[in-house]
Parts: structure tokens; C-alpha cells; sequence
């Protein structure tokens, strides 16, 4: 199997959580607990539920909800393509057999790789360096025409494998994780999910629960992008005589900072919605080390400065799932606001996270080390090791709970707040 597609260890998909109150790595299914008589390990397991209960309830709650969703959000059951999908079908000609099979590349791909110097073993296929670098040749040969063949038929792989996949059947942890997050109060702001898929998984989802996406584009034919729209909001009128309104259920905004397999931009500039786009003119920040440069063109400016604005707000929960911390832009204006907002609560969910805060995940980026040495320091972090699925499972409910127990928990959550 190759390095860049397998789990490097059972370990990483058991259930366990870290948080800076506890300064350990804390197991959520008794089969872990292997040391210890059978009714202790039940007894453990028991208080670490309560205790990741506890946490995620206290998120649920705050002001201010942000989730930053990764490619890891759409990988697994719901069958997105990894990098090593989207290098595997731009570069090789037998794409998508099993692992054990070596692979051959098409003989574009070894010209290319050949012509630009692109060593595929020390990049480790790496569809990013290979298109960053394909970018940088046509910078200075901008008359290579097998070079920008070959840059556009990547872009058009990775634009249909991006859609390619989406079944409603297998969005039933998409739909679970927008109903239980999108249940708070009205009188709260809105549950914002920032994401940097290109896929529909979010948006199709929403629609099957019910839900309404507020995306920064019209509620009108053409649907076009303006980021006023994000300053609107949707209330129930019971009476036409009302001159007030009540805040309609099940309203979140999605802000989608890499650009979507739906968007695309036209010559005047203007950035709308349309089913399969041109590669040259779909509206994504394809897969390139140039992504913290790409950031600052529109739509991406708008969508990156509300994540940045996100983070500022006082009593804010941050919630990042299926993120590696790989993207520089992303990962250092959270690293930022852990340190200079102390009222920001990071909880950081992903399969390995255990090994990528520790060292033993070699492909880890910086950013897990430096965020795990802050949670040691009493900074409010924490770490969930599992995978999307998992994760959804273990949040709660808000609808579930009785009356008494939510003004239980707001107690609780005030008093917290003086301490």
C-alpha cells in the first residue's frame, strides 16, 4: 500500500481525547483499558464519556460556534479522493487498481516530471509540489504548450473527482453533525462552517435534513457571489400584522475558503454558481504550494478575512475537524488567536491526532507540536482522537435535553466563566 494513502497504526482510529485540565490522553472505549479489572475499565470509561460530554456540551453552548472542516471530513464512508487519489489518477494510467499494484505513469506525466526536475520519491507524490512546480516552469517557459496541457488535464481530474463521488446515501454523518450543531439557541449568532472542500457534501446534506445555507451568493437566478449576503438572516412571521420576527431553526453559514466544484467566475469577474465549470474558470485554489497567494484574490479574500474575524470574537469555540494544519494560511492565524485570545476554545478532532501531537506522525506539520505544547500550558485545547464518523457520534444532543438540565449546564457554564 502506498505510504501516502494507509493508517500507519490501529491506534490512530481508537477513540481517546487530551484536554490542558487533564495533561493526559484520556480512552473513550473500554477495549483500551486492558490493565484493569472489567468493572474499573467500565467505570473509566464512563467518567472520560462524561467528561468529552461535558466539553462538547460547554462548545455547543458558547456565543460564538466556528468549524474549520477538512479533506478528512469527506474521506472515509463518504468516498472523497485524498492527494494520493487526485496524484494516483493525474499521473499514472492505471489509476484506482489496488495498492499492491505498482503503478505506471502515463508517458505525459514521466515527460513532464522528467522536463520540470520533479523528483516524485524525495516529494513523497505529491500532487501539490508536482502542480506548484509545473506552475513555477510555465512562469519562466510560458510558451511550453505540453506543460500547460498537462497542467489542465490535472485541474480537470481533480475537478471531477471533487463531485464524481457525492451520493446521498452516504451523507448520513454530514447530515448528523449539521443537525446536532445547527440546534442552538436563535438568539446566539450563527453556527458558521468554514471548509476548504471543494465538494457539495455540506450543501447537499443540507438539503436533505432541511437545513438553510446561508453561502454569500443570491437567493436569486443566476445565484452570484456578495459577501452582503452573509449579513443576512431568515425569521418566521406567524402574522402579517407582526412587525417583529422569530429567528427561523436550522440556519448555518458555509464558507467554502478554497472555492467550490460549483463555482465559477466569468470574464467581467463576477463569481457565480454553475453545474460543471471549465477548468480555467471554475473558481478553485487548486492544489498548489501558491494557495497562500490565491488567498488574497476574490472570493477567497472575503471568505478568508470572516475566518480571521471569526477567531477574534470573544467567547468563541473553534472546532477543527479532518484538518491537517498543512495549509500555512489557515493554520497560522489559528495558532495566533489560541495564543492571543483567551477566550477562545480550540478543539482540534482527527484520526491521528494523538501521533501528529507527539512526533510519531513524520507527515504531521509543525502546528500540532506548537498547539500541543500550548494545552500543556493550561491554554483551553483539545485534542479528540478519531476519525469524522466518530466524532459525530460523540456529540451531543442539545435537543435531547431537558429544560432542567440546560439551565444545569448554563449554571455550570457561568460559574466556570468566573473562576
Amino acid at each position: 500500500m502506498n505510504e501516502n494513502n494507509q493508517v500507519d497504526s490501529v491506534a490512530k482510529k481508537i477513540r481517546k481525547f487530551f484536554t490542558s485540565l487533564e495533561q493526559d490522553w484520556r480512552y473513550l472505549d473500554k477495549s483500551s483499558l486492558s490493565e484493569t479489572e472489567e468493572g474499573q475499565k467500565e467505570e473509566n470509561v464512563k467518567l472520560n464519556n462524561d467528561a468529552l460530554r461535558e466539553i462538547l456540551l460547554s462548545a455547543l453552548q458558547m456565543p460564538n460556534l466556528v468549524v474549520l472542516a477538512g479533506s478528512g471530513t469527506s474521506l472515509g464512508g463518504v468516498g472523497g479522493p485524498s492527494m494520493w487519489n487526485l496524484w494516483d489518477h493525474a499521473v499514472n494510467k492505471n489509476a484506482g487498481t489496488p495498492d499492491s499494484e505498482p503503478r505506471i505513469q502515463t508517458t505525459e506525466a514521466q515527460s513532464i516530471i522528467k522536463k520540470i526536475s520533479f523528483d516524485a520519491q524525495q516529494e513523497k507524490e505529491n500532487i501539490e509540489a508536482l502542480l506548484s512546480r509545473c506552475e513555477a516552469w510555465l512562469q519562466i517557459n510560458q510558451d511550453d504548450e505540453e506543460a500547460k496541457e498537462f497542467l489542465k488535464k490535472s485541474k480537470e481530474i481533480i475537478l471531477d473527482k471533487c463531485q464524481s463521488f457525492l451520493q446521498d446515501d452516504k451523507l448520513d454523518t454530514h447530515r448528523a453533525f449539521l443537525r446536532k450543531l445547527s440546534r442552538r439557541s436563535g438568539r446566539n449568532p450563527r453556527l458558521k462552517v468554514f471548509t476548504t472542500n471543494y465538494d457539495l457534501c455540506f450543501e447537499r446534506a443540507a438539503a436533505l435534513q432541511n437545513l438553510i445555507v446561508v453561502d454569500g451568493f443570491s437567493f436569486s437566478q443566476p445565484r452570484t457571489f456578495n459577501p452582503l449576503y452573509f449579513g443576512y438572516d431568515i425569521v418566521r412571521r406567524s402574522r402579517l400584522t407582526e412587525e417583529h420576527g422569530d429567528y427561523l431553526d436550522g440556519v448555518f453559514h458555509l464558507l467554502k475558503l478554497h472555492g467550490s466544484v460549483n463555482w465559477e467566475s466569468t470574464p467581467e469577474g463576477v463569481i457565480q454558481e454553475k453545474q460543471n465549470p471549465e477548468p480555467d474558470n471554475a473558481c478553485l485554489i487548486y492544489p498548489a504550494r501558491g494557495k497562500y497567494q490565491q488567498s488574497y484574490l476574490q472570493p477567497h479574500l472575503e471568505l478568508v478575512s470572516q475566518f480571521f474575524s471569526s477567531l477574534r470574537e470573544p467567547n468563541t469555540c473553534l472546532i477543527v475537524a479532518g484538518f491537517g494544519f498543512n495549509d500555512d494560511h489557515l493554520s497560522e492565524p489559528i495558532l495566533a488567536a489560541v495564543k492571543s485570545n483567551p477566550h477562545l476554545k480550540l478543539i482540534v478532532v482527527d484520526y491521528c491526532a494523538e501521533d501528529s501531537t507527539n512526533g510519531k506522525n513524520g507527515k504531521a506539520s509543525r502546528y500540532w507540536g506548537e498547539l500541543f505544547k500550548l494545552a500543556k500550558d493550561d491554554v483551553d485545547i483539545s485534542f479528540l482522537n478519531a476519525d469524522f464518523e466518530q466524532f459525530v457520534s460523540l456529540i451531543p444532543d442539545l435537543k435531547a435535553l431537558s429544560r432542567a438540565q440546560k439551565l444545569e449546564q448554563a449554571v455550570l457554564n457561568s460559574v466556570k466563566g468566573r473562576l
